[in-house]
Parts: C-alpha cells; sequence; structure tokens
C-alpha cells in the first residue's frame, strides 16, 4: 500500500486530560493558545529535536509526568477509551480529534504510554515522529509494506538480518509481488544501476550491518536514492547513539529496540520513526499497516522501555569502549577480528566522518574462526569453561552475547547468498557486554582461547 499524507499535527503534542466532553473541546484560537503554553512548559513537538547529540535530544524532550505528580508516568494500560458524549466518539472516528488533543480510541491505534515512548525515540533518532510496535521485523515489514504497492520494486543491501533478507526474497513476492534486487551498498555505481525509474520504491540497508559490520555512506547512498525519487529505510539496531541516519539524509529510521534500547533482553520491540505524515499514513483508520496489521506494542512494555532511554547512552559508551580494547587485543593476539573501530577496518574514516561524537563505533565486533567447527570450539569454552558470555542470539545486552552467524542469525540465506554478503561459515558475532570489570573479562577470554589450544579434543568427546 502506498503512502498516504495525514495531518503531521496528528501526532505532534500530548497533554493533561481532556474534559472529556465535547462542547469543552477545544477551539482553534484555544488549540494554538494551548500549544503555545505547552512549548512554554518544555513541551515540543516531535520535530523540534535536530541536535547533533542524541543524548542532548532525549533530554530536550518532554518529560511526562504521573497522574498524581509522580516523577515517573502513569501506565494507561486500557485497551479502549470512553467519551462523555456520542458526538465525540463521531469525531475522534472521522479524523477530526485525535491524540494530538488528547483523545485516544483505541489502544490499537494510539496508546498515550506508547506515545511516550515513540516521542523519546524520534527525539533519540532526529525525525519529526515516530511509533513503536511490538517488535523489530514488524516495524520492518510495516514500513515496506505502507511505502510499496503491488508489484513494485526494492534495492537493498546484500548483507542484511536473515530475517529481513527472508522477507524481502521469499515473502513480499509471493505475497504482492514486491520484488529486489540485492546489491552490495559499499558499490554506489551498482546501486545506481540497480534503481529502476518509476518502480523501485524504496532503498533498504543497515547502518552497521549484520553480521559484518560494513558501515554504510549513508549520505551518498541518500543523495543516489533521492535523485530517482525513492525513500531510503536504513536499520539502526545496530548503532543507536553512534549513528543517526536521518540526520545524514535517510527518510525513515526502523530499529529493532528489543537490543540495545532494552538492554536487559526480556523485551521485544520495534520503533518505525521518520516523518509525521509517514507515521500517521500507517496508523490510518483505512490504508494504515500498522493499524491494520495490528503489531501493537503493549503500554506496560513501553513504559519500561520508556525508563531505561534515559541511561541509553552511558551503556552505549561502554559497550562501545569495551569492543573497542578487546578488538584491539584480538588483533594483537593474531586473530582475524573485525570492527569498524579498527582503522585497519575498510569503511573506519567513512564511521569516524559520520559517528556522532563520543560515543565509539559500536558495541559488536567478529572473529572469522574460518570454520563453523572452530567457531563452536570457541564460544563452548567462552560460555562453559570461562564464563566470558553466553551462547545466545541478540545484542545489547549487559552480558556478552555470541554466535556464529551462518547457523544461526543468517541462517535464511543460502550458501550462495551468505558468500555474497561476506559471512564466513566460523564468523563468531560477540555483542560485547560491560558487566564485570574490562580485565576480569579479557583474563577469562585469554584463558579460554588457551584452553581451546591446549585440549581441543574436549569438544570433540561432548
Amino acid at each position: 500500500m502506498a503512502e498516504t499524507v495525514a495531518d503531521p499535527k496528528t501526532f505532534m503534542f500530548g497533554g493533561k486530560k481532556r474534559s472529556g466532553s465535547v462542547t469543552d473541546d477545544l477551539g482553534q484560537d484555544d488549540h494554538l493558545a494551548a500549544v503555545t503554553k505547552k512549548k512554554a512548559l518544555g513541551v515540543v513537538p516531535f520535530g523540534f529535536h535536530h541536535m547533533d547529540d542524541p543524548a542532548a535530544a532525549l533530554a530536550n524532550s518532554r518529560h511526562e509526568f504521573g497522574e498524581h505528580g509522580g516523577v515517573n508516568m502513569s501506565i494507561e494500560a486500557s485497551a479502549t477509551f470512553t467519551v462523555m458524549e456520542p458526538e465525540t466518539m463521531r469525531r475522534m472516528f472521522s479524523g477530526e480529534l485525535g491524540a494530538d488533543r488528547d483523545f485516544f480510541i483505541y489502544s490499537r491505534h494510539f496508546n498515550p504510554t506508547v506515545l511516550n515512548l515513540s516521542r523519546q525515540m524520534a527525539a533519540l533518532e532526529g525525525t519529526e515522529a515516530a511509533y513503536c510496535t511490538s517488535s523489530g521485523m514488524s516495524a520492518i515489514s510495516s514500513v515496506l509494506m505502507q511505502l510499496c504497492n503491488t508489484g513494485d520494486h526494492v534495492v537493498a543491501s546484500r548483507t542484511l538480518y536473515g530475517g529481513t533478507h527472508a522477507l524481502l526474497t521469499h515473502f513480499f513476492p509471493r505475497l504482492s509481488n514486491i520484488s529486489t534486487t540485492f546489491v552490495d551498498v559499499g558499490d554506489m555505481a551498482m546501486v545506481n544501476d540497480a534503481i529502476q525509474l518509476g518502480k523501485t520504491k524504496v532503498l533498504y540497508l543497515e547502518s552497521m550491518s549484520n553480521p559484518t559490520l560494513m558501515v554504510a555512506n549513508v549520505p551518498e547512498l541518500c543523495r543516489i536514492a533521492h535523485d530517482k525519487g525513492v525513500k531510503v529505510v536504513v536499520d539502526n539496531t545496530f548503532a543507536p547513539m553512534v549513528l543517526s541516519p536521518a540526520r545524514l539524509g535517510a527518510d525513515v529510521v526502523v530499529h529493532s529496540i528489543s537490543k540495545y534500547v532494552s538492554g536487559g533482553a526480556d523485551i521485544i520491540a520495534g520503533a518505525v520513526c521518520g516523518p509525521a505524515s509517514l507515521v500517521n499514513s500507517m496508523m490510518d483508520l483505512h490504508q494504515g499497516a500498522l493499524m491494520l496489521l495490528g503489531p501493537t506494542m503493549n503500554a506496560k512494555v513501553a513504559f519500561e522501555l520508556s525508563e531505561r532511554i534515559p541511561h541509553l547512552s552511558l551503556r552505549v559508551k561502554e559497550h562501545c569502549n569495551r569492543a573497542l580494547v578487546y578488538a584491539t587485543r584480538m588483533k594483537n593476539l593474531g586473530l582475524k577480528v573485525i570492527y569498524p573501530g579498527l582503522e585497519e577496518h575498510p569503511q573506519h574514516k567513512l564511521l569516524k566522518s559520520m559517528a556522532n561524537k563520543d560515543y565509539g563505533y559500536g558495541g559488536i565486533l567478529c572473529l572469522d574462526m574460518e570454520t563453523e567447527e572452530r567457531a563452536n570450539r570457541l564460544m563452548y569454552h567462552l560460555q562453559n569453561y570461562t564464563q566470558f558470555g553466553l551462547m545466545a542470539v541478540s545484542l545489547g545486552y549487559y552480558e556478552t552475547l555470541m554466535s556464529c552467524s551462518g547457523s544461526s542469525t543468517s541462517s535464511e540465506m543460502n550458501t550462495e547468498e551468505k558468500e555474497l554478503a561476506g559471512i564466513s561459515p566460523g564468523l563468531v558475532r560477540m555483542s560485547i557486554g560491560y558487566s564485570g570489570t574490562l580485565e576480569q573479562r579479557w583474563s577469562q577470554f585469554e584463558k579460554a582461547l588457551g584452553r581451546m589450544q591446549q585440549d581441543t579434543g574436549l569438544f570433540n568427546k561432548i
């Protein structure tokens, strides 16, 4: 379904409880006066967070207080919302009254608690609006379905999370004849040649590719796409705070906020960040992908996540700091390590030129052990012999998480696709945690590596 233009005001403002009576509803002059008052109180629309530092933008966003003056907001756990007069409901369903004036219909549509988390995500990414979903994949699929019609074309990076790759390779062609050309997004000529004028609607990529950690030249890719009328959608799950794709030119930023934003490996959630017109169209009662497909975030989940975002910057800095230290030391041991913070990484200078200052180069590194057997042996010793980390997928957890990408998070890709994406059979993706001390964890890594070299038979007996 194609994007429909909606009134951007729908999203921008929240407020205290309305009276509920249509006769007490705000007139236009009163509404403008209320907006002015809210601005004076520090309540700003989504689109006023264009600051260089994501943490500063978050701090500048509205702080929602609890119903009884609590420093934390209240949880609006209601599935449905009452009105005082029948006429009010008609006006809500017609779009005349909405969340911008604190009128809510049903929590599959707008929910006040989810709206507050969405406001924080918009501030984090520097976009006009955002809305949060039940998973990262629901955010990705909903955006693409909103921007594309049957028979349209997508150009995408050949190195993507396996679920996204499967969505584009198998599900969309079967469901709606949406086709995808996969390219090396580091090859600008290839990207340019793959775009079909009038048919290609989206250029889709990851700011840092999963799992190979290739860094995309977002400004240049946006220039190429926009010259041909193509929207750019960037998955920034691997690099919140580190990179701000919307500030670099991207039209839409998507997240699995199950990862770094959550930080606890206990929540599944996603987010769509972009123009208010897009986000509102996705919530449209008749044509909205989010509204009609229903990947609704629970208000209690939104509350928990909103309490974790304020310390995201501190967590990201420590993830990134340890990843750089470990990557440097692993390289000095002679291991084949991939990390954008190392000067020999092919996109190190590019990342440095685009990254937000003082947040580092990402909290993920990869070790290429060449074969799956060697990768598995290393991970076994790191988890079960020294407790350096855990064999598990996902990322952004306070413990280090390790997985062999080719047989796990990229298993949806066939052998040829993995080779084109640069995914070695022995590629170990490590999401570096921050629990314990840095030196304690490094000692555990060295001990496991030594054990692996001395006792290779141990793994074979398991």
